[in-house]
């Protein structure tokens, strides 16, 4: 997945805490939830717990019918690891 020709898979992550900004990078966490916004609809946030603190990453895409498709799609994998979900064939898509 890309976004303008850049790669937008794995998100970076950022905490959502107050207790202090921490950003990872990578295939980390257990998804648990992701929202749409009617104003952002090219935008796909993704919310999730690593190491019992939780982040916020974004999906951003060129096609907002592209996003609203994996956006739907990630509900079915809520409660799944970032890694399984990076794993996910999408060719399906093409």
């Amino acid at each position: 997945m890309v976004y303008r020709g850049i790669p937008n898979w794995p998100p970076v992550w950022t905490q959502t805490t107050a207790k202090a900004t921490k950003i990872l990078k990578g295939e980390l966490g257990t998804l648990n939830r992701t929202v749409m916004h009617d104003l952002m609809s090219h935008r796909c946030f993704l919310l999730i717990e690593h190491e019992k603190e939780n982040y916020m990453g974004c999906l951003m895409f060129d096609d907002a019918t592209f996003c609203k498709q994996i956006h739907e799609l990630l509900q079915f994998y809520v409660g799944c690891s970032i890694e399984e979900i990076g794993n996910i064939d999408l060719s399906f898509t093409l």
